[in-house]
């Protein structure tokens, strides 16, 4: 079920550089924003553009200690703690966002689970559960809002992918799986609605600096930092509405991990 919906209001500072909030009321949904990626994500589009940022993860604790960024420099963000594999909860995230904000501008579907087994060691359950988080919880918060970003006319939608959704790994076959198709249904709804005023980007990250890889025995310098990938998505944004980046793919320079 979703949680109590926390809102801050005011000015934003993230990445050193200070901005104030604009009259327009950007909106900016993130799933899985409560660290790694969505967290730089919602940062970086509150940084560049003042935008108010609805955060939504499973840890309604670790959601409110990001939103105390914004809240500590006067920025917007609504929190709904949300598991993405509960439909009703992904439901009643979305009546929220909508009747306390409007319809985003910005959807980016980035909650998501990675979890390494070999084949004869990955359980059915384990499977499902990384295609419930990755796949179907994305279809699931994708279906939430779409229907109303095409009513307007308007919005971008990212679906969080990775290099694991175009090439395979040994060990990684309820994540191959589930990227696989993520990127499979990011291609079909940028199919489904180029004609009615929608962008649509697939992000295609390689090994990024998050808890994903704790315990890892690599440096920090063999992984991207997860505001470049960030960086990237809002730079993908800000491409005139004549321009659709599909896909974006991202690897350490060194290569894959």
């Amino acid at each position: 079920m979703v949680g109590r919906a926390l809102i801050f209001r005011g000015e934003a500072t993230f990445a050193h550089s200070k901005i104030e909030i604009r009259n327009s009321t950007m909106i900016v949904v993130v799933t899985g924003a409560s660290q790694g990626i969505g967290q730089a994500i919602a940062e970086a589009f509150a940084d560049r553009d003042g935008a108010q940022i609805v955060l939504a993860a499973r840890s309604a604790d670790a959601l409110e200690s990001v939103a105390a960024s914004y809240r500590d420099h006067g920025g917007e963000a609504l929190v709904v703690p949300t598991d993405v594999t509960d439909d009703e909860a992904v439901a009643e995230m979305a009546d929220t966002v909508q009747s306390e904000w409007g319809v985003p501008d910005v959807l980016v579907n980035n909650a998501g689970l990675f979890r390494h087994a070999p084949l004869d060691e990955l359980t059915l359950d384990g499977f499902r559960e990384q295609l419930d988080v990755n796949l179907t919880g994305t279809f699931a918060v994708t279906q939430a809002f779409l229907p109303a970003m095409r009513k307007r006319g308007t919005g971008h939608l990212f679906f969080m992918g990775s290099v694991a959704s175009i090439q395979t790994y040994p060990g990684n076959a309820g994540y191959c799986a589930a990227k696989h198709g993520v990127r499979g249904l990011a291609r079909v709804v940028r199919e489904e609605t180029k004609d009615e005023g929608l962008r649509v980007t697939t992000v295609l990250p390689g090994a990024t600096y998050t808890p994903t890889w704790d315990g890892v025995d690599l440096p920090e310098e063999r992984f991207m930092p997860p505001e470049d990938i960030a960086r990237s998505i809002v730079d993908a944004y800000h491409l005139s509405d004549r321009t659709v980046l599909e896909e974006l793919v991202l690897r350490p320079q060194a290569g894959d991990v």
